[in-house]
């Protein structure tokens, strides 16, 4: 591998902060490029939370998909992403040990970017000033990122982790730099939506997945690239029955099949908490006046 200016992190979300910092490796690799000094633009991440392997820590839900991380992250500019599992080996590292195993023997790390809280090594012992330190022993430069922050919030995962549990998805969005996504295979559901005049297309909950709280979500549904105007119902449909918690969205206007095909689900804003009617009636009633809204949000 070339000389590289590495960003590192475990980017779980690929939020506003994690995106400054790998624009910041970008631009700095191509700058230096530009100068004559030849160097790639990598990321270093782990494709499983480091929390999750520590005995007695709360498991620690994932905000997107890993080829959703991938793609969002290469979509940046970077040319190298390096994602491994983060593992017993790489937990027990000394910090020394972590940065000239791996940021110098195979990275070729001559500029390291990481966020202002960045933790690593045996017992998260190393930080910024830790990197600070072995760069001027070994020769690389390290460059701390200070905190990004909206209406003077710090943007982090945890922050956006509790708004898609509260369902302030809007909220999320803003933090995220997009709009909050859940993914999957549409299956065949109870087709109780079809038989009301209400066909939807269901995907089910991975419940390794961070997922917001039952109710009605103003969304948009992407097939094949094209985002198409919807309205989604997060839950267990408790009027007509008990069933496992999954995502149903109506799509306006739509007449495609999608059963087996894989789509996204795009989180605009939470409509109203999901509730249990008095009949299939009052649900229609209900669902009418759900599409209306959204319809009225979608310009349709």
């Amino acid at each position: 591998m070339p000389d590289t200016s590495v960003a590192l992190g475990n980017f779980d979300g690929v939020h506003l902060g994690h995106q400054a910092i790998i624009k910041e490796a970008v631009s700095t690799a191509r700058k230096k490029t530009s100068q004559g000094i030849p160097e790639k633009a990598a990321v270093f991440t782990f494709s499983t939370h480091p929390k999750n392997l520590i005995p007695g820590a709360k498991h620690v839900e994932n905000i997107i998909y890993s080829d959703e991380k991938r793609d969002l992250i290469e979509s940046l500019g970077v040319d190298y992403y390096i994602d491994i599992e983060f593992n017993e080996d790489i937990m027990t590292m000394e910090p020394a040990d972590y940065v000239r195993d791996l940021l110098l023997e195979k990275f070729h790390a001559k500029d390291v970017f990481c966020g202002f809280n960045y933790r690593f090594g045996y017992k998260a012992a190393g930080n910024t000033e830790t990197l600070r330190r072995l760069g001027e022993e070994y020769g690389f430069r390290l460059h701390e990122m200070p905190p990004v922050m909206v209406d003077g919030e710090v943007v982090s995962s945890t922050l956006i982790r509790e708004l898609i549990r509260s369902g302030d998805i809007d909220e999320c969005d803003r933090f995220l730099g997009r709009n909050y996504t859940i993914g999957g295979e549409v299956v065949v559901g109870n087709k109780l939506g079809k038989s009301i005049g209400f066909p939807t297309s269901n995907i089910m909950i991975d419940e390794t997945m961070v997922t917001p709280p039952n109710g009605v979500y103003i969304t948009y549904l992407v097939y094949n690239g094209v985002r198409y105007p919807s309205i989604t119902n997060v839950g267990v449909k408790p009027t007509v029955g008990a069933f496992r918690k999954n995502i149903e969205t109506h799509v306006f206007n739509f007449d495609k099949e999608l059963y087996g095909k894989q789509i996204r689900v795009e989180f605009i804003r939470m409509t109203r908490p999901e509730a249990k009617f008095a009949s299939i009636g009052e649900l229609c009633e209900q669902i009418t006046r759900d599409c209306e809204e959204a319809k009225r949000y979608h310009g349709i």
